[in-house]
Formats: structure tokens, C-alpha cells, sequence
């Protein structure tokens, strides 16, 4: 990634760094000489002392000057909100066929709340298709929770998608993560057209019943495929919703069984997301979308899209092993 002096600082010091002590603000260290002289229960002004302590503590501003440290870019701040933004000006995106700039919405950026320990972050990372999947794995391996990922655009060439970021910790460490999402950004190559991998024999030929095996259920098949759907349930407008509205975890598995392709998606709450986020990238099976289908539903419903090459066997573990990570349904 090119800089042309949009964002980036030069690095003066090392990425890591030991994490300097959080020192509360003068509401919380007056709290403790308040608890201290008070004659009323602990139960009875513990509730008011946690909102007063959170108040207080989310009240900080990020530290600046530890961000531009570490992420090596130059933030702003507005708003107890500290920003720092990656404009892709190395990439040449038309959409539509009109050649678009950076400040059309081709950013990356993150922005920093709260302070100490208690920093909240979030952020957008703009990405070509071969990018997604190590910016993944960069985000996921240093704490950040990766909260959806999709296109923002039509007929953009080359295609790009947005990967949703979050994470709460102390400023160092998140500052930390988004320094190697943005890292492996610059470390990938430019727009690629496929995911490389084996290549995937015209002919179907796979057998089912290896993949029952390793799945626990029937597979449905049909010309040398075979087809895996696994209910989940929520409700919406009153009315129970199940597999056959289309809340469920479907894998179709193509190819042969040495060399197969597996699709489909996983229907996941909430707070199934991130472990099965990681599950299937420890299985290395491609991550492709994360969005939701539905509204007004609960609970809430996440769909997270997939793909995958390698034997057919290996695939099955993997789905299985995400699978894993779920409540029963």
C-alpha cells in the first residue's frame, strides 16, 4: 500500500511496546476516599458505584499519542473519539465504469473510545477478494472480533468488500491489532482472480456416505454432490421460524474426494459468531460474507457464507469442528 502522505507517520519506536499503567480519572479515585468515609452497605451503593466507576472510566479519551505510536498513522480526535484512517489510494477502483477516490468511500479506518482498559474499538477495512481471508486471520489472532463483511458497491472493478471490526481491551492491545490487519493488508499481493488451490475435476464423483459419517446426518445428493442442511430456529413477527424458512447451516459438497469443493452458510446467534469465525479458518475454509438475513427476528440470526477446497473428508471435519462450537439447536 502506498502512503502519498494520506494518513500515514513514520514508525519511530518498535510495534511492541510494554503497555503502561491506566491510571484512573480523578471521579474514580475520589470514589475510593468516598467508600471509604460512607457508613451505608456495601450492597446497598455497590449498584451506583459500578455505573459511576463505567461512567467514569469510558468518560477517558483514547490516548492519542499511544495510538500514532503503534499504528504508525496520524489520528484525530473529535468527540472522545480518536481516528485513524488508511485511504487505498494504491488501488485503481472504477464503479460503474467512474473511476472513484479514496474519500468515496474506499477507507480503511478505525476509531478508538473509552481509555486504559476499558478502549473500545471498531472500524471498516477496505480489501480486495485475496486480502479477506489474511486480514481475517490477522484481525481474529490479535483479539479484534471480525462483525460482518460484505460489499458496499455494484459493478466495482476490481471487486471489493468491507470487513466489519470490534473489540474492547486496553488501547495498546487493540492499537496492536489493527497495526497487523493493516500490515497484512500491505503484505498481500494485488487483486487476484481465484483462491488458488487444487484444481476441481469437471466431473462429480462425491461419495456421501464418508461425509454422513463425519456429519451425523443424511446428506441429500444429486449427480455426483452431496448436500448437508442443519436446522436452526428463531421467530419473527409472531410466528417460529426453522430450516425450511431458510434459518439454517447448509454445506453442498462438490468435486471429488480428493479434490472437492465445499459452499454454503452457517446460521449462527450472536454470540456464536466469533467461534465459529475461527473454527472454519483453523480448517482453512474461506470466509466470504457475514450479514444478516432477516429483521426483527429473535433471537438475532447471523449468516456467515463459506468456501473451501481440499479432500472432502478435511472439509467435513472442518464444518463439523464450526458446527462444534454452536448450542444445540
Amino acid at each position: 500500500m502506498t502512503d502519498r502522505g494520506e494518513g500515514r507517520v513514520p514508525l519511530r519506536r518498535p510495534l511492541r511496546e510494554p503497555a503502561r499503567a491506566y491510571r484512573p480519572r480523578r471521579a474514580v479515585t475520589g470514589l475510593a476516599v468516598l467508600v471509604s468515609r460512607t457508613e451505608a452497605p456495601m450492597r446497598t451503593i455497590a449498584p451506583f458505584l459500578i455505573g459511576l466507576i463505567a461512567t467514569a472510566a469510558f468518560a477517558a479519551e483514547p490516548d492519542a499519542g499511544a495510538i500514532a505510536r503503534i499504528t504508525g498513522l496520524q489520528p484525530e480526535t473529535k468527540n472522545n473519539v480518536t481516528k485513524v484512517s488508511v485511504p487505498r489510494s494504491d488501488l485503481a477502483v472504477t464503479v460503474d465504469g467512474v473511476k472513484m477516490q479514496p474519500f468515496q468511500g474506499f477507507t480503511s479506518w478505525a476509531a478508538f473510545t473509552g481509555g486504559g482498559a476499558q478502549t473500545v474499538v471498531m472500524g471498516d477495512l477496505t480489501l480486495t477478494e485475496n486480502q479477506v481471508t489474511p486480514v481475517m486471520d490477522a484481525a481474529l489472532g490479535n483479539g479484534l472480533e471480525v462483525t460482518a463483511l460484505h460489499n458496499h458497491f455494484s459493478f466495482d472493478r476490481p471487486r471489493i468488500l468491507f470487513m466489519h471490526i470490534a473489540g474492547t481491551g486496553s488501547t495498546e492491545q487493540l492499537a496492536t491489532a489493527v497495526r497487523r490487519s493493516l500490515d497484512a493488508i500491505q503484505q498481500s499481493a494485488g487483486p487476484a482472480e481465484t483462491f488458488g488451490g487444487p484444481t476441481i475435476p469437471a466431473e462429480n464423483s462425491i461419495d456421501p456416505k464418508p461425509l454422513e459419517a463425519i456429519l451425523g446426518i443424511s446428506a441429500q445428493a444429486k449427480d455426483g454432490m452431496a448436500k448437508f442442511v442443519f436446522a436452526k430456529q428463531t421467530k419473527a413477527h409472531g410466528v417460529d421460524l426453522g430450516a425450511d424458512m431458510g434459518v439454517n447451516t447448509w454445506a453442498a459438497f462438490a468435486g471429488s474426494p480428493q479434490t472437492a469443493v465445499v459452499d454454503g452458510d452457517f446460521a449462527m446467534l450472536e454470540s456464536e459468531l466469533q467461534p465459529v469465525l475461527k473454527a472454519l479458518r483453523a480448517a482453512k475454509i474461506n470466509v466470504v460474507a457475514i450479514h444478516s438475513h432477516m429483521t426483527h427476528e429473535q433471537p438475532r440470526v447471523m449468516f456467515l457464507h463459506f468456501w473451501g477446497k481440499g479432500s472432502a473428508d478435511d472439509l467435513a471435519r472442518g464444518i463439523k469442528a464450526a458446527r462444534a462450537t454452536q448450542r444445540p439447536s
